[in-house]
């Protein structure tokens, strides 16, 4: 269980030929985590589209919430997260839509719920054409790690 005691849901297997988190030199590179509820991928369609800002914050958390479960994996608990470094989301956003920011700030309030103050992070916010398995947000996560 994580310090704030937020249910995580079970790490996902790497959908390619990539690890999920790589630690090394006192760092933890968690690959882009794509949305899941119950094992399944959701939140598909493109950002003011599809799919409205509310429910892209949702896949925003929700993939977030992966990324920490594939740290406390990797970690053998989030304890040893001294810090997130950087987040990178990736938003699959419809012509026109410029609100990447607040897309993605549904990965940073949940990053900051679960691990407070080591939860927060400098980040960038991409729009991109489409991503994996047609979902609409896709989260990385760089983070300081104890030994």
């Amino acid at each position: 269980m994580n310090p704030n005691d937020t249910p995580l849901p079970s790490a996902a297997p790497p959908g390619g030929a990539y690890t999920p988190v790589v630690v090394h030199g006192g760092q933890a590179w968690v690959s882009a985590q794509l949305p899941r509820r119950g094992g399944e991928v959701v939140g598909h369609g493109r950002v003011g589209a599809e799919l409205g800002l509310a429910a892209a914050q949702e896949a925003a958390r929700l993939s977030a919430l992966q990324c920490l479960a594939a740290l406390e994996q990797a970690l053998g608990g989030l304890d040893r997260v001294a810090q997130l470094l950087h987040v990178t989301g990736y938003v699959a956003a419809a012509p026109g839509f410029v609100d990447l920011s607040a897309v993605v700030d549904g990965a940073s309030r949940c990053f900051a719920e679960v691990l407070g103050e080591r939860g927060r992070h400098a980040r960038s916010s991409v729009g991109v054409a489409a991503l994996p398995r047609g979902v609409a947000v896709e989260i990385a996560v760089v983070a300081a790690v104890n030994a």
